[in-house]
Order: structure tokens, then C-alpha cells, then sequence
């Protein structure tokens, strides 16, 4: 399972003429799911999403999270994270899983950051997203399970 995550200022993702989804400062994390992963991979990333000390402190230094902070995190379903470029000039998509088993994942990892006490706002599955970031730092970091 991999997460894409960017501190951002604003972030939110819309469907056709709809917004779907938005935060203010907080995390917008694009989720991707491989064949073998499962819940405990899920919780795990819900968990590093949650405690990944990437928000300032008083000071302006990276020593707080999302949890210390803000609460906000907008989730993305995001396959192309396991598109594999070494080949040729169009990627394969054959290390992401089918949505049949990524969706339910994605869902957790959600439901997890829930728990924890997250706002969470989210994309809509196997739907064409318009996602909107203000990245603030930038900070943008891969997690990998």
C-alpha cells in the first residue's frame, strides 16, 4: 500500500460539477493498493497518516501532526501510485490491484483515520476527480507498507 501524502493549505476534489470533498490546512493523501494488501496494511497507513510529523510547531519546524493539529485529511483513491514506468513509454498498471479489492481498503484506511479522531473528506471510487491542492511547503512524502 502506498500513500502519497502533501501537507496542503486547502485541498478538495470534485466530480463533474459537484465537490465532493474538501479541507482546509491539513493532509491530502492519494491512496494506492497493491495485490497483496489487506487491513493490517490499511490500519498501518491510516495510523503513519495520523502521527507523520509534518506540521509546524511554533517555531515553523515539522514537529507535529496532523493529530496535533489540525484533524483534517482528504483521502484519494489513487491507482496510477503502482503504475510501473520502467519499460517502454506507457506504463503497466499490473501491480495495482483491481478495484474490486482496493476499494474496500481505501474505505479502511478511511474508517481507521475516523477513529483516530480525523475530519476526513474523500473522492468518489472509479470516478473521474478533479483533485485541488495548495500545497503548503511544499511538503510532499511517499509512504510505503
Amino acid at each position: 500500500m502506498r500513500g502519497l501524502v502533501q501537507r496542503v493549505r486547502s485541498a478538495s476534489v470534485t466530480v463533474g460539477d459537484e465537490t465532493v470533498g474538501s479541507i482546509g490546512p491539513g493532509l491530502c493523501v492519494l491512496v494506492g493498493v497493491t495485490h497483496d494488501d489487506g487491513a493490517d496494511h490499511a490500519r498501518k497507513l491510516a495510523e503513519k497518516i495520523w502521527h507523520l510529523r509534518v506540521m509546524d510547531d511554533e517555531a515553523g519546524v515539522m514537529n507535529r501532526s496532523v493529530a496535533d493539529t489540525t484533524h483534517q485529511v482528504l483521502v484519494v483513491s489513487q491507482f496510477t501510485l503502482y503504475g510501473d514506468t520502467s519499460a517502454g513509454r506507457r506504463p503497466s498498471w499490473i501491480a495495482a490491484a483491481r478495484p474490486e479489492h482496493a476499494e474496500p481498503l481505501v474505505q479502511a484506511v478511511v474508517e481507521h483515520l475516523r477513529l483516530l479522531g480525523a475530519t476526513v473528506a474523500t473522492g468518489r471510487f472509479r470516478r473521474e476527480m478533479v483533485v485541488s491542492i495548495e500545497n503548503d511547503g511544499p511538503v510532499t512524502l511517499l509512504l510505503e507498507l
